[in-house]
Protein backbone atom coordinates (compact mmCIF):
# COMPACT_ATOMS: atom_id res chain seq x y z
CA UNK A 1 0.00 0.00 0.00
CA UNK A 2 0.97 3.65 -0.34
CA UNK A 3 1.89 5.46 2.87
CA UNK A 4 2.30 9.27 2.82
CA UNK A 5 5.69 10.60 3.88
CA UNK A 6 5.23 12.83 6.91
CA UNK A 7 8.20 15.01 6.01
CA UNK A 8 7.82 15.43 2.24
CA UNK A 9 4.38 16.65 1.12
CA UNK A 10 3.04 14.63 -1.81
CA UNK A 11 5.63 11.86 -1.46
CA UNK A 12 4.84 8.26 -0.57
CA UNK A 13 6.42 5.06 0.64
CA UNK A 14 5.33 1.74 -0.87
CA UNK A 15 4.83 -0.61 2.09
CA UNK A 16 4.33 -4.33 1.50
CA UNK A 17 3.91 -6.79 4.39
CA UNK A 18 5.25 -4.16 6.77
CA UNK A 19 8.36 -3.47 4.67
CA UNK A 20 9.02 -0.10 3.03
CA UNK A 21 10.21 -1.02 -0.45
CA UNK A 22 10.01 2.22 -2.42
CA UNK A 23 9.95 5.96 -1.96
CA UNK A 24 8.36 8.17 -4.60
CA UNK A 25 8.26 11.94 -4.84
CA UNK A 26 6.24 12.51 -8.04
CA UNK A 27 7.31 16.18 -8.14
CA UNK A 28 11.01 15.30 -7.97
CA UNK A 29 11.89 12.01 -9.72
CA UNK A 30 15.58 12.66 -9.02
CA UNK A 31 14.98 12.36 -5.26
CA UNK A 32 16.16 8.84 -4.46
CA UNK A 33 15.80 8.30 -0.73
CA UNK A 34 16.87 4.66 -0.50
CA UNK A 35 20.59 4.01 -0.70
CA UNK A 36 20.26 0.93 -2.88
CA UNK A 37 18.19 2.89 -5.41
CA UNK A 38 20.97 5.49 -5.53
CA UNK A 39 23.46 2.70 -6.24
CA UNK A 40 21.38 1.46 -9.18
CA UNK A 41 21.02 5.01 -10.51
CA UNK A 42 24.79 5.44 -10.35
CA UNK A 43 25.26 2.35 -12.49
CA UNK A 44 22.81 3.78 -15.02
CA UNK A 45 24.59 7.14 -14.99
CA UNK A 46 28.00 5.56 -15.61
CA UNK A 47 26.78 3.31 -18.43
CA UNK A 48 24.93 5.99 -20.41
CA UNK A 49 25.25 9.81 -20.39
CA UNK A 50 22.23 11.75 -19.23
CA UNK A 51 20.02 12.62 -22.15
CA UNK A 52 20.91 9.47 -24.06
CA UNK A 53 17.96 7.26 -24.95
CA UNK A 54 18.19 3.73 -23.55
CA UNK A 55 15.92 0.69 -23.63
CA UNK A 56 15.18 -0.64 -20.16
CA UNK A 57 13.31 -3.61 -18.74
CA UNK A 58 12.44 -3.45 -15.06
CA UNK A 59 11.68 -6.68 -13.22
CA UNK A 60 9.57 -5.35 -10.36
CA UNK A 61 8.05 -1.90 -10.34
CA UNK A 62 6.54 -1.05 -6.93
CA UNK A 63 6.29 2.78 -6.95
CA UNK A 64 8.12 3.04 -10.30
CA UNK A 65 10.93 5.06 -8.71
CA UNK A 66 13.64 3.97 -11.14
CA UNK A 67 11.47 4.15 -14.27
CA UNK A 68 10.59 7.73 -13.28
CA UNK A 69 14.29 8.51 -12.79
CA UNK A 70 15.21 7.16 -16.22
CA UNK A 71 12.33 9.04 -17.86
CA UNK A 72 13.48 12.29 -16.22
CA UNK A 73 17.18 11.92 -17.00
CA UNK A 74 16.89 10.21 -20.38
CA UNK A 75 13.66 11.37 -22.06
CA UNK A 76 12.22 9.21 -24.86
CA UNK A 77 13.75 6.07 -23.34
CA UNK A 78 11.63 2.98 -23.93
CA UNK A 79 10.85 1.24 -20.64
CA UNK A 80 8.86 -1.88 -19.82
CA UNK A 81 8.00 -2.80 -16.25
CA UNK A 82 6.91 -6.29 -15.23
CA UNK A 83 4.94 -5.90 -12.00
CA UNK A 84 2.54 -8.72 -11.06
CA UNK A 85 0.83 -6.78 -8.23
CA UNK A 86 -2.06 -5.27 -10.20
CA UNK A 87 -3.63 -3.77 -7.07
CA UNK A 88 -0.49 -1.81 -6.29
CA UNK A 89 -0.16 -0.62 -9.89
CA UNK A 90 -3.75 0.63 -9.82
CA UNK A 91 -2.99 2.55 -6.63
CA UNK A 92 0.04 4.11 -8.26
CA UNK A 93 -1.98 5.14 -11.30
CA UNK A 94 -4.70 6.66 -9.13
CA UNK A 95 -2.61 8.48 -6.53
CA UNK A 96 0.86 9.12 -8.02
CA UNK A 97 0.45 8.47 -11.75
CA UNK A 98 3.35 8.25 -14.15
CA UNK A 99 4.08 11.36 -16.22
CA UNK A 100 2.28 11.63 -19.54
CA UNK A 101 4.28 10.37 -22.53
CA UNK A 102 6.86 8.91 -20.13
CA UNK A 103 7.57 5.94 -22.39
CA UNK A 104 6.92 3.59 -19.43
CA UNK A 105 4.72 0.57 -20.07
CA UNK A 106 3.60 -1.56 -17.12
CA UNK A 107 2.60 -5.18 -17.66
CA UNK A 108 0.83 -7.24 -14.94
CA UNK A 109 3.03 -10.33 -15.14
CA UNK A 110 5.90 -11.78 -13.15
CA UNK A 111 9.45 -11.24 -14.38
CA UNK A 112 10.09 -14.75 -15.60
CA UNK A 113 6.91 -14.83 -17.69
CA UNK A 114 7.32 -11.31 -19.02
CA UNK A 115 10.96 -11.65 -20.02
CA UNK A 116 10.30 -14.89 -21.91
CA UNK A 117 8.09 -12.90 -24.30
CA UNK A 118 10.68 -10.17 -24.98
CA UNK A 119 12.56 -10.40 -28.32
CA UNK A 120 16.29 -11.08 -28.33
CA UNK A 121 18.72 -8.12 -28.29
CA UNK A 122 15.86 -5.88 -27.17
CA UNK A 123 17.26 -4.03 -24.13
CA UNK A 124 20.29 -2.02 -23.12
CA UNK A 125 19.58 -2.51 -19.42
CA UNK A 126 17.70 -5.04 -17.30
CA UNK A 127 17.05 -4.02 -13.69
CA UNK A 128 16.00 -6.83 -11.36
CA UNK A 129 14.51 -5.33 -8.20
CA UNK A 130 11.66 -7.65 -7.29
CA UNK A 131 10.52 -8.82 -3.89
CA UNK A 132 7.74 -11.08 -2.65
CA UNK A 133 7.21 -9.42 0.72
CA UNK A 134 10.75 -8.98 2.05
CA UNK A 135 12.38 -11.77 0.00
CA UNK A 136 13.70 -12.03 -3.56
CA UNK A 137 11.77 -14.67 -5.56
CA UNK A 138 13.86 -17.81 -6.08
CA UNK A 139 13.25 -18.00 -9.83
CA UNK A 140 14.93 -14.62 -10.41
CA UNK A 141 18.43 -15.72 -9.34
CA UNK A 142 19.10 -18.92 -11.30
CA UNK A 143 21.48 -19.76 -14.14
CA UNK A 144 18.51 -20.35 -16.43
CA UNK A 145 17.10 -16.92 -15.60
CA UNK A 146 20.40 -15.19 -16.35
CA UNK A 147 20.60 -17.03 -19.64
CA UNK A 148 17.28 -15.48 -20.66
CA UNK A 149 18.44 -12.05 -19.48
CA UNK A 150 21.54 -12.44 -21.67
CA UNK A 151 19.31 -13.31 -24.63
CA UNK A 152 17.25 -10.14 -24.17
CA UNK A 153 20.21 -7.79 -23.69
CA UNK A 154 21.73 -6.23 -26.77
CA UNK A 155 25.53 -6.36 -27.19
CA UNK A 156 27.03 -4.08 -24.57
CA UNK A 157 23.98 -4.42 -22.34
CA UNK A 158 24.02 -4.30 -18.55
CA UNK A 159 22.19 -6.22 -15.83
CA UNK A 160 21.67 -4.70 -12.36
CA UNK A 161 20.30 -6.84 -9.54
CA UNK A 162 19.22 -5.83 -6.04
CA UNK A 163 19.20 -8.54 -3.38
CA UNK A 164 19.37 -8.68 0.41
CA UNK A 165 21.51 -10.88 2.63
CA UNK A 166 23.64 -11.05 5.75
CA UNK A 167 26.93 -12.63 6.84
CA UNK A 168 28.12 -15.24 5.81
CA UNK A 169 26.50 -14.24 2.47
CA UNK A 170 25.97 -17.78 1.20
CA UNK A 171 22.91 -16.65 -0.77
CA UNK A 172 24.61 -13.54 -2.21
CA UNK A 173 27.74 -15.45 -3.24
CA UNK A 174 25.66 -17.96 -5.19
CA UNK A 175 23.77 -15.11 -6.89
CA UNK A 176 27.03 -13.40 -7.86
CA UNK A 177 28.43 -16.71 -9.12
CA UNK A 178 25.44 -17.10 -11.44
CA UNK A 179 25.80 -13.58 -12.81
CA UNK A 180 29.57 -13.94 -13.25
CA UNK A 181 29.09 -17.17 -15.21
CA UNK A 182 27.19 -15.21 -17.86
CA UNK A 183 28.29 -11.55 -17.62
CA UNK A 184 31.61 -9.75 -17.14
CA UNK A 185 32.86 -7.63 -15.51
CA UNK A 186 30.90 -7.87 -12.26
CA UNK A 187 30.84 -5.47 -9.31
CA UNK A 188 28.95 -5.46 -6.01
CA UNK A 189 28.02 -2.40 -3.97
CA UNK A 190 27.07 -2.63 -0.30
CA UNK A 191 27.33 -0.73 2.95
CA UNK A 192 30.40 -1.39 5.13
CA UNK A 193 28.10 -2.34 8.02
CA UNK A 194 26.51 -5.03 5.89
CA UNK A 195 29.86 -6.30 4.61
CA UNK A 196 31.23 -6.52 8.17
CA UNK A 197 28.20 -8.42 9.39
CA UNK A 198 26.73 -5.69 11.57
CA UNK A 199 23.41 -5.58 9.74
CA UNK A 200 21.19 -7.26 7.18
CA UNK A 201 21.19 -5.16 4.04
CA UNK A 202 21.00 -4.61 0.30
CA UNK A 203 23.62 -5.77 -2.16
CA UNK A 204 23.51 -4.24 -5.65
CA UNK A 205 25.21 -6.32 -8.34
CA UNK A 206 26.00 -4.85 -11.77
CA UNK A 207 27.52 -6.67 -14.70
CA UNK A 208 28.29 -6.13 -18.38
CA UNK A 209 30.98 -4.48 -20.48
CA UNK A 210 29.92 -0.84 -19.86
CA UNK A 211 30.12 -1.28 -16.06
CA UNK A 212 32.93 1.05 -14.95
CA UNK A 213 34.29 -0.12 -11.60
CA UNK A 214 36.71 2.80 -11.25
CA UNK A 215 33.98 5.43 -11.71
CA UNK A 216 31.68 3.61 -9.30
CA UNK A 217 34.46 3.45 -6.69
CA UNK A 218 35.03 7.20 -7.02
CA UNK A 219 31.32 7.83 -6.56
CA UNK A 220 31.33 5.54 -3.53
CA UNK A 221 34.01 7.65 -1.88
CA UNK A 222 32.03 10.87 -2.49
CA UNK A 223 28.69 9.52 -1.29
CA UNK A 224 27.14 11.10 1.84
CA UNK A 225 27.22 7.62 3.37
CA UNK A 226 30.25 5.87 1.81
CA UNK A 227 29.83 2.30 0.63
CA UNK A 228 32.07 -0.44 -0.67
CA UNK A 229 32.46 -1.57 -4.28
CA UNK A 230 33.84 -5.08 -4.76
CA UNK A 231 35.15 -6.29 -8.11
CA UNK A 232 37.92 -8.15 -9.89
CA UNK A 233 40.03 -10.59 -7.90
CA UNK A 234 38.66 -9.27 -4.60
CA UNK A 235 35.13 -10.20 -5.62
CA UNK A 236 36.25 -13.54 -7.05
CA UNK A 237 37.94 -14.44 -3.76
CA UNK A 238 34.86 -13.32 -1.84
CA UNK A 239 32.63 -15.62 -3.91
CA UNK A 240 35.15 -18.48 -3.69
CA UNK A 241 33.90 -21.87 -4.84
CA UNK A 242 30.20 -21.18 -4.47
CA UNK A 243 28.17 -22.31 -7.49
CA UNK A 244 25.24 -20.62 -9.20
CA UNK A 245 21.68 -21.43 -8.26
CA UNK A 246 19.74 -23.44 -10.84
CA UNK A 247 16.02 -23.94 -11.29
CA UNK A 248 16.46 -27.30 -9.54
CA UNK A 249 17.94 -25.89 -6.30
CA UNK A 250 16.89 -22.22 -6.23
CA UNK A 251 16.12 -20.41 -2.98
CA UNK A 252 14.47 -17.18 -1.87
CA UNK A 253 16.72 -14.62 -0.28
CA UNK A 254 16.97 -14.87 3.52
CA UNK A 255 14.27 -13.20 5.55
CA UNK A 256 15.43 -10.16 7.54
CA UNK A 257 15.93 -10.80 11.23
CA UNK A 258 13.37 -9.16 13.46
CA UNK A 259 10.57 -9.03 10.91
CA UNK A 260 9.59 -5.99 8.78
CA UNK A 261 12.29 -3.55 7.84
CA UNK A 262 13.01 -0.68 5.49
CA UNK A 263 15.16 -1.30 2.42
CA UNK A 264 17.26 1.84 2.36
Amino acid sequence: MLVPDREVPGAFFVRIDGTDQSFVDPTDPLRLEFDYVQRIAEVIDTMAPKGERIRVIHIGGAGMTLPRYVAATRPTSAQTVFEPDEGLTEQIRAIIPLPKRSGIKVRPVDGRTGLAEVPSDHADLVVVDAFAGARVPAELTTAEWYEDVARVLAPGGVIVVNITDRVPFVYAKRVVAGIADRFQPVVCALEPATLKGHRFGNIVIAAGKPVDRDRLERRALRAPFPYRVLGGLHLARWVGKFAAFTDADSEQSPAPLGGPTTFR
